[in-house]
C-alpha cells in the first residue's frame, strides 16, 4: 500500500492504522528535530496531494484484513496532513467504514484557515503541535514558511478549541538550549491556559534529528517542567508497555538484519524492505528502544545501523 501502513503501535493512540495524506516532507516547517529528514517543499498551498479516492479505498483494505478494529485510525504520516484539501470528505470517508474513532497528528500551524478548522472538525481527537510561542524561538525550532505568523497559529488552536466538541491533546516537544528557557517556557504556560486543550504531552528528541544541535532534554528535567506548566501536562516520552503486532516482530527482525548489512537512512530502509516510512520508523524506535540499534547524522541525514557484530 502507498498511503496507508501498520497498524503500529503508537504511544499516544495504542494500536493504530495510520494515513499519509501528502507526499514525504510537503510540510509548512521544516523542523530541526524531525527524524523523517529535511523539508522537501515546504509550502502552505492546500491541493489535493494524495487522492482521496486512492486513500479510501487502501484504508478499506487495510480494515477489512485487520483480525480486530485498530485503537485509532490516524491521520499524519511523514508531510502535514492538513495540506491536502480534501482532508474533510477523507475523514467523512473513513468514518462511514470504520468503527474506530479517528485521529489527525499536525503541526497546528493551518488551523487559522476556516476550512482547515471546519475539516478537522470530523475527527474525534486532533493532536496538534506548538513547540514555540515567541516569534524568535518558533523561527529556531520549527522554521516555518515564510508567509505563516505564529499569532495567527495560537490564534487558531483557540479558535478551533473552542469549535471542537472531541479531544484536543496538545504537543509541546522541547530542545535543550532551544526552547526550554524560563522566560519561554512561562509565555508558553500563558498561552496553553488560554487555549484550554484536554492534555497536553511534554515530548523532546528521542532520536538524532535532522541537526545535529537538537538535543534531548533528561526525563526528569522534563518531568520538573510537566509540573511548573501546570495540571494535565504528561510526559510521554517512555514507550509503551504493549506487545507490538505480529507483523511488527517479523519486521523488527527483516530491518536488523538489513541494517547489519550497513548503515542506511529511512528512505533507503524503507524502499528496500517495500515499507512506508512511518512504519518503517515505528520499528526503528522499537529497536533503539532496545538497544540493538544507533543512529548518526551524516550532511543532514539520518543514519541508521545495527549494533554488534556484522554478517
Amino acid at each position: 500500500m502507498r498511503y496507508v501502513y501498520g497498524p503500529v503501535l503508537s504511544r499516544r493512540l495504542g494500536l493504530s492504522l495510520g494515513v499519509d495524506l501528502v507526499p514525504r516532507k510537503v510540510c509548512t516547517y521544516d523542523c530541526i528535530y524531525c527524524q523523517i529528514g529535511r523539508t522537501t517543499l515546504k509550502t502552505l498551498e492546500r491541493k489535493e496531494y494524495v487522492p482521496a479516492s486512492s486513500i479510501l479505498r487502501e484504508v478499506e483494505e487495510a480494515l477489512r484484513s485487520c483480525p480486530t478494529p485498530p485503537d485509532y485510525v490516524t491521520l499524519s504520516g511523514s508531510g502535514e496532513p492538513t495540506l491536502n484539501e480534501r482532508l474533510g470528505e477523507i475523514l467523512k470517508g473513513i468514518k462511514g467504514m470504520s468503527p474506530s474513532p479517528l485521529a489527525v497528528i499536525t503541526n497546528g500551524s493551518l488551523l487559522y484557515k476556516e476550512e482547515v478548522a471546519e475539516a478537522l472538525l470530523e475527527a474525534d481527537v486532533v493532536l496538534p503541535s506548538l513547540d514555540a510561542v515567541t516569534p524568535a524561538v518558533f523561527e529556531t525550532i520549527n522554521r516555518p514558511h515564510p508567509d505563516l505568523r505564529l499569532g495567527e497559529i495560537v490564534e487558531g488552536l483557540k479558535a478551533f478549541r473552542r469549535a471542537f466538541k472531541g479531544r484536543l491533546w496538545l504537543e509541546v516537544l522541547l530542545c535543550r538550549g532551544v526552547n526550554d528557557g524560563r522566560a519561554e517556557l512561562q509565555a508558553l504556560k500563558e498561552i496553553i491556559a488560554e487555549i484550554g486543550p484536554d492534555a497536553v504531552h511534554l515530548n523532546t528528541v528521542v532520536r538524532p534529528g535532522v541537526e545535529e544541535y537538537a538535543y534531548p532534554l533528561p526525563y526528569e528535567r522534563l518531568s520538573t517542567i510537566a509540573k511548573e506548566l501546570g495540571e494535565g501536562v504528561e510526559v510521554i516520552i517512555r514507550p509503551p508497555q504493549r506487545a507490538a503486532p505480529p507483523r511488527q516482530e517479523n519486521l523488527e527482525e527483516q530491518v536488523l538484519r538489513t541494517l547489519k548489512v550497513r548503515p542506511l537512512t529511512l528512505e533507503d530502509l524503507s524502499r528496500s524492505l517495500g515499507l512506508h516510512e512511518m512504519e518503517a520508523l515505528k520499528v526503528l524506535d522499537q529497536l533503539a528502544d532496545e538497544g540493538k540499534i544507533t543512529s548518526r547524522i551524516f550532511d543532514h541525514r539520518i543514519y541508521y545501523e545495527a549494533k554488534g557484530p556484522k554478517p
